[in-house]
């Protein structure tokens, strides 16, 4: 809580919400010599050569000023493309769609759009570290439920079905899963989908990772039967086309909830940036053979990751998606955080601690092998060097 004198002035719904617990972690890692950083969730490949030029181009070409609020009309028709091609799922370009500053700013104003005051969003934890903090400043309650490494963090439906009151409005989901890597099914969405049905929930599907899956065939939840018209997708272009610092996402849904969105968006962003908008179009119509071979890399990365910590004595589910591990650190008798700063006082390596994704994920870790092999194999090292003077 902040203190001084003009802390009069500040809201007391953003005072009561603590910092990035990754960021700090972060922080205090660039701040030292020689860290291996496992913090971040962010590729370490730099964005393909072609995207780039297409920006370059773009700018060379006058591309300067505003675009549509909703995005570059062509990009749009493109993500509908994509969005068919890739996932089973139709939208309209016209109006199912708005492009936006990074998946987080969709996130934002699709909770804006629907929630009023107290109303309820069920967060699946363990989660990425903004979604109740954003389902409190758009004015919600965030009720967590806990998944559990003995189910492997997949949420089960009777879960929800426990959580659900009369001011349940909204489920978010997040498949493959941010830390765990965990990715539900189609058998799995199904199940989930009977209770969505039967209670009349709206679902928030973050599918920012829905390129990266190494085990079987994504399923995007609106493809799921009666879906569609219940789900605000969310996507983007950060981790799989390997864009973070573009700061470009995406959201398709129903008209009218996609309409709201877009008229928070028009009022607070105006529109994402337009050089921006070019290269995204260029990783869609030209980056799939780049996804591909990062993907792989990813996959061959995983198993160095799994196969140490196994080594180690350290316990771990295998993740389907993403570019996570969430390792047990239980036997170490460590909190999750304590196990955190002397990892990184002691060996420097930065991973983040799993109680900053929610209560569940107390006693795991989070590490990213979105970095090199050598870099990976070294941090490996010195984990295990760390467990032995425990």
């Amino acid at each position: 809580m902040i203190t001084e004198p003009t802390s009069k002035y500040l809201s007391n719904t953003v005072q009561s919400i603590k910092p990035s617990g990754i960021r700090r972690f972060f922080d205090l890692a660039s701040s030292m010599e020689n860290v291996i950083s496992l913090g971040v969730g962010e590729p370490d490949f730099v964005t393909p050569w072609n995207v780039i030029e297409a920006s370059y181009h773009s700018l060379e070409q006058g591309y300067t000023a505003y675009t549509a609020n909703a995005g570059l009309f062509e990009l749009r028709k493109e993500i509908s493309r994509y969005m068919k091609r890739r996932f089973g799922v139709t939208y309209s370009a016209e109006d199912e769609m708005v492009v936006t500053v990074g998946a987080s700013q969709a996130i934002d104003i699709a909770l804006r759009a629907v929630l009023n005051p107290g109303e309820e969003v069920i967060v699946v934890e363990p989660s990425f570290v903004s979604y109740a903090p954003t389902v409190t400043l758009a004015g919600g309650v965030p009720v967590p439920v806990n998944t559990y490494s003995e189910d492997d963090f997949k949420l089960q439906p009777e879960q929800i079905e426990a959580a659900i009151t009369d001011k349940t409005k909204v489920l978010m989901l997040c498949s493959p899963n941010n830390p765990t890597g965990t990715v539900l099914s189609k058998g799995d969405l199904e199940r989930i989908a009977e209770v969505v049905e039967k209670h009349d929930l709206l679902v928030i599907s973050d599918e920012i990772y829905a390129e990266l899956t190494y085990d079987e065939p994504y399923t995007s939840f609106p493809a799921v039967k009666n879906m569609r018209d219940r789900t605000i997708l969310i996507s983007g272009f950060s981790k799989a086309f390997a864009m973070t610092g573009w700061r470009l996402g995406f959201a398709c849904g129903p008209k009218a909830i996609l309409q709201a969105m877009l008229k928070i968006h028009q009022y607070t962003m105006m529109c994402a940036p337009t050089m921006a908008q070019h290269a995204a179009l260029e990783a869609l119509v030209n980056g799939q053979k780049d996804v591909v071979k990062m993907k792989e890399s990813y996959r061959q990365r995983r198993s160095l990751v799994i196969h140490a910590l196994e080594e180690m004595g350290l316990s771990c589910h295998v993740p389907g998606g993403a570019f996570y591990v969430f390792p047990s650190i239980e036997k170490t008798g460590l909190s999750s955080e304590e196990f955190a700063e002397q990892l990184l006082m002691k060996e420097q390596v930065a991973v983040v601690p799993g109680s900053v994704f929610g209560e569940s994920g107390e006693g795991h870790v989070r590490c990213s092998y979105a970095t090199s092999v050598q870099k990976l194999e070294e941090a490996m090292r010195r984990i295990d060097r760390f467990l032995q003077t425990l």
